[in-house]
């Protein structure tokens, strides 16, 4: 019976693409419960929607529906497997008694009904992981989303929700890193909003150098040009250094950089860094949601190239699927700082306030506040010949 789960577009059923290695594990699988149903309590956590063929599926469902039969009687009559045949075509009318049969014979060992189910529940993690690959890289290109960052990352959490349930059904082991090669990045998105949202960045952030210190959220490759993030790096090497800081001294400073070239003159350098609008923080926000974003799609599409490669296995899936989301981490904890509110700062602590020292007792009583104005009443400074009373001699010029 064909996989009506692989996509296929034509009208030739001889060019029908071949079943997948997990289709003969859910035969192998079938045919033994229904030579054996009693193994059905050996295979472990199993659901029907880990069956990637709706046949199986619904056989599945009625397998574990249907009350398990006598196995004396069983060897000697087909009642159960009538049950189980006429459940079963609630969801699948196409099924047949016949292919009852071929699901007995294409089973090799009913003892190793586990290992079928085994498969099969790697291969369900493979296709949810894919899933959840697909949806990541449809939200993080979603331009309609009123809070795409925020839905990203939502996305993302599930996404680590499920590999931590993996984690308990599979058990990580040695040498389980992905053998796929990784696929260069994406293109990143330089359309005229991009460009136009990074010159204002680097040109407030020219004319406002002081609050660069509380940009180190954002980093030079959040960019979508390379020049830019460039750009962005030479103004940031000025203020850490304490230097002065215009159009000028940036040229002079990406002279250095060899960030000038036939194509990119002096002139260009300083029209990306003058007539600045508003101020950085708000430019580099938009900046580094929109790096958040490509960050996401990035590895939604790493993450459907490693499904897509049937050598993986799920331990290397797991693996692989964590790597690509730390890259995420990094970029979400840098958005979270930039995003959150500023904390306030604390009130300094007089000195009225300040707690006593531990010491030895005191002996005699602080003077009154009135015995050093005695003082100074029965003393009074001297003036000096040209300067007031301050007690000290005046100098002349």
């Amino acid at each position: 019976m064909p996989d009506p789960t692989a996509s296929y577009e034509g009208d030739d059923l001889d060019d029908l693409p071949p079943p997948q290695p997990v289709h003969y594990a859910e035969q192998a699988l079938l045919g033994a419960l229904l030579l054996e149903p009693h193994r059905l309590d050996t295979i472990g956590h199993l659901e029907p929607h880990h069956f990637g063929n709706h046949a199986h599926n619904a056989l599945f469902t009625a397998i574990r529906t249907v009350s398990s039969p006598d196995p004396k009687q069983h060897v000697k009559d087909t009642a159960w497997l009538g049950a189980v045949l006429a459940k079963a075509r609630h969801e699948a009318p196409g099924l047949t008694a016949s292919y009852l049969h071929t699901l007995i014979q294409s089973c090799p060992r009913p003892q190793h009904a586990t290992a079928y189910a085994g498969m099969i529940r790697a291969d369900h993690a493979r296709r949810t992981l894919r899933e959840h690959a697909d949806r990541l890289c449809q939200t993080a290109t979603d331009t309609t989303l009123p809070s795409p960052a925020t839905t990203v990352l939502a996305q993302a959490d599930a996404l680590s929700r499920y590999l931590d349930e993996l984690t308990t059904h599979f058990a990580a082991h040695p040498g389980s890193l992905p053998r796929t090669p990784a696929s260069p990045p994406p293109p990143r998105q330089t359309g005229e909003e991009a460009l136009d949202e990074e010159h204002l960045l680097l040109a407030t952030a020219t004319a406002h150098p002081d609050d660069l210190h509380l940009m180190r959220w954002l980093q030079p490759e959040d960019f979508a040009l390379p020049l830019h993030g460039q750009l962005y790096r030479c103004l940031t090497a000025l203020a850490r250094r304490g230097d002065a800081v215009d159009p000028v001294t940036v040229l002079w400073e990406a002279q250095h950089q060899q960030l000038l070239t036939a194509q990119v003159t002096p002139a260009d350098l300083m029209a990306l860094v003058s007539d600045p609008v508003g101020l950085p923080d708000y430019w580099g926000e938009r900046i580094l949601r929109r790096a958040l974003l490509g960050q996401a799609h990035a590895v939604g599409l790493r993450l459907g190239v490693l499904t897509d490669d049937q050598a993986n296995t799920i331990h290397q899936l797991i693996t692989g699927s964590r790597r690509a989301l730390a890259g995420l981490s990094a970029v979400r904890s840098r958005w979270q700082h930039a995003t959150s509110p500023t904390p306030e700062s604390q009130p300094s602590r007089t000195k009225s306030s300040a707690a006593p020292r531990a010491g030895p007792p005191r002996t005699t009583a602080p003077p009154p506040p009135t015995a050093r104005l005695t003082r100074l009443t029965a003393n009074p400074p001297v003036a000096g010949p040209l300067g007031p009373a301050t007690g000290r001699k005046s100098t002349s010029w």
